[in-house]
């Protein structure tokens, strides 16, 4: 059983799917741009798109590199879809006691979202909004301080070991979904769980319970 006053969640690989179509979108910039797509695909899963464009791209070509990527996943949303379990979890979380944080772009995330058919968020922190990205916890702070809480009274959840790292640096225990990386990857949170269906959520006056199947 894990109490918390609010629940912070990752989007891509921890509530929707989009594994393949990110593949393809880095595969196609990789190409384009003439850099390694296996190094790029090793560093971009739960970081922002500007933050994996900087190690491989000239600062001057750096913008159009990044917009470039944008367009191509705002392209490509085949497959993109519900993880078991988001919904169902997602349905029961209490409204003002959550939100996302994503490395992703908020038109991208809403795009994301709407294709697996899941809800946006009321309250969404994405790449657009910190200045620093994940394995940074600015992004984890900020959605705790306009929630109204402290980051040590949250849970994030989390799927790659980025996200994993920013959770932990803002204070706030992890709990891991193994749905894109091995356990061995995702070992430094406090919970590893195989998806969101085993996860059980209860209201208890100010707080979440959430209990592991």
């Amino acid at each position: 059983m894990l109490c918390c006053k609010a629940v912070l969640v990752d989007i891509d690989g921890t509530l929707i799917d989009s594994a393949a179509a990110v593949e393809r979108s880095w595969r196609t910039w990789a190409s384009e741009y003439g850099v390694d797509a296996e190094e790029v695909l090793r560093i971009c899963h739960g970081r922002r798109s500007a933050d994996v464009a900087a190690q491989f791209i000239a600062p001057q070509q750096q913008a159009a590199a990044v917009a470039r990527e944008l367009a191509l996943e705002l392209g490509d949303l085949d497959g993109v879809v519900a993880l078991p379990g988001t919904r169902r979890f997602l349905d029961g979380l209490p409204r003002g006691q959550w939100a996302a944080v994503t490395s992703g772009g908020r038109s991208l995330m809403t795009a994301r979202l709407a294709a697996a058919q899941l809800p946006a968020p009321e309250l969404m922190i994405s790449a657009e909004d910190v200045v620093t990205g994940k394995p940074s916890p600015e992004g984890y702070l900020k959605a705790a301080a306009a929630l109204g809480v402290e980051a040590q009274q949250c849970l994030v959840i989390e799927d790659a070991p980025a996200g994993i790292s920013a959770g932990r640096a803002a204070g706030a225990r992890v709990l891991a979904v193994t749905t894109t990386h091995q356990a061995t990857e995702v070992a430094d949170a406090d919970v590893v769980v195989t998806d969101l269906s085993s996860v059980n959520v209860t209201p208890i006056d100010d707080y979440i319970a959430l209990r592991i199947a």
